[in-house]
């Protein structure tokens, strides 16, 4: 993992929400100084930590881990980020039952025909 890459995303994430690293850390009950070596690149979250920030932020796992990611699918993960970040809780909503659905349907049609 990136420590450079994901401190600078949560440093990133954190002040697009208009959060100081003070709230965040209470939010996430954790250091301020902790949360400070994370976004300068000098610490690794632990996954709860990681998981924490993720919640408090409003950011999916996969935003802060996109060093991880190869191009194609961080291209994918980002339009779908921002299209969350645009929508209203009542899109989500219905946004999530339409993406539920089509995996639903998607998976459904890879799996293999069973023989009678």
């Amino acid at each position: 993992m990136d420590k450079k890459e994901l401190g600078r995303r949560v440093n990133i994430a954190r002040k697009d929400r208009g959060l100081t690293s003070e709230k965040l850390s209470e939010l996430c009950h954790i250091n301020a100084t902790y949360l400070r070596q994370i976004e300068a690149g000098k610490k690794s979250p632990s996954l709860e930590v990681l998981l924490t920030l993720c919640r408090e932020m409003g950011v999916s796992p996969n935003y802060l881990l996109a060093s991880e990611l190869t191009p194609a699918e961080e291209d994918g993960v980002e339009l779908l980020l921002q299209l969350y970040q645009k929508a209203t809780p009542g899109q989500i909503k219905i946004i999530t039952a339409m993406v539920s659905s089509a995996l639903s349907v998607l998976n459904t049609d890879e799996k293999p025909a069973s023989t009678p």
